[in-house]
């Protein structure tokens, strides 16, 4: 009976330290083929979770975006971008056109996985679980989901509110400060 009670116990922390994280679940890089473990490559980090689009009035954001990856990197801050064409079908179908776009015309460094849904009921777990934890799915593309050094979400900022903008860069800022989980 005790043995089962801690066991019971010992399964329900487990539970609730996975659960934490939002971070979890495996997805292919861009145009790649080794899926990359989510929790596991950015445990600890601080990470700003966007869906993207090519052909999209926002796209010019992507420069932001890569300006803040390069900034706050070495401090622990990861963009994690997810092309999707939710939205009136504004990302190229193949995934090696999407790399090309991204890279040689804004310069995007930072860590580009595959294309995928983002809202309703075609949406990933992962975006399932961002838009639970945040009350709100995206509405379009470019919507940014800030998550905290243990995997929880810090705050959701719509598409039109740029990376740059002074909110989101202090929240960034704030949750960097914040100690890695050990």
């Amino acid at each position: 009976m005790l043995v089962s009670a801690v066991l019971a116990l010992s399964l329900s922390a487990t539970a609730a330290l996975a659960a934490a994280s939002l971070l979890s679940g495996s997805y292919r890089p861009l145009a790649g083929k080794t899926p990359v473990d989510l929790g596991r490559t950015y445990r600890g980090d601080v990470v700003l979770v966007v869906n993207t689009a090519s052909k999209c009035g926002y796209t010019p954001q992507f420069e932001a975006l890569e300006a803040l990856h390069a900034r706050y990197r070495p401090q622990g801050f990861a963009v994690l971008g997810f092309p999707s064409g939710d939205f009136k079908s504004q990302e190229f179908d193949d995934e090696k056109q999407i790399q090309e776009f991204c890279t040689l015309t804004y310069g995007v460094k930072f860590p580009m996985f595959e294309k995928v849904h983002v809202a309703g009921d075609e949406a990933t777990p992962l975006y399932r679980s961002l838009a639970q934890a945040a009350g709100e799915a995206p509405k379009w593309n470019f919507h940014k989901y800030l998550l905290g050094r243990d995997g929880r979400l810090v705050a959701s900022f719509g598409s039109k509110t740029r990376p740059d903008d002074p909110t989101v860069v202090a929240a960034i800022e704030k949750a960097l400060n914040a100690p890695r989980p050990r």
